[in-house]
């Protein structure tokens, strides 16, 4: 099967029901998208499809031809991406770091949905589970991006 991961063509041979997160991690061996629940709940291994944001672990890679898929290790090659991830670092959000590329994926998805968003929008759309609670440092993180906004 062909999948279209951070602007390349890769060819993967595994049933069609697969996880993408398995395809990933173990087919192509990037592993900043991380396993957390595997349900779908707690957004660790949270990636981009044609720019929205996905729960890796229970979509199946059969649903995924002819679609972009982002992942972690390509996010700074997208403007907003870049500038999230160094708001990120300037605000000193992670702690333990574990969920910290699946907060950076759908943080990214936010901003490139609404440039400005408000608290409610940004508590809608984070529901990332943080086990350090970040969600302040987050917050401010994301607003931050939002004020630069145009700046670049």
């Amino acid at each position: 099967m062909e999948l279209f991961i951070n602007n390349q063509t890769v060819q993967v041979d595994t049933d069609a029901d697969t996880p993408l997160l398995w395809v990933i991690r173990d087919d192509l061996a990037m592993t900043g998208t991380k396993y957390g629940c595997g349900l779908s709940q707690c957004g660790a291994c949270s990636v981009m499809v044609d720019g929205q944001l996905v729960r890796s672990c229970v979509t199946p890679i059969d649903k995924l031809a002819g679609k972009q898929i982002t992942t972690i290790e390509a996010i700074e090659s997208d403007e907003v991406g870049k500038r999230v991830v160094a708001s990120w670092i300037k605000h000193q959000v992670p702690q333990c770091g574990y969920c910290q590329s699946g907060q950076v994926i759908a943080a990214t998805a936010l901003l490139k949905q609404v440039a400005h968003p408000s608290d409610e929008e940004i508590a809608a759309a984070m529901v990332n589970l943080c086990r350090c609670g970040t969600y302040n440092a987050i917050k401010a993180a994301i607003h931050d991006v939002a004020a630069q906004e145009g700046e670049a």
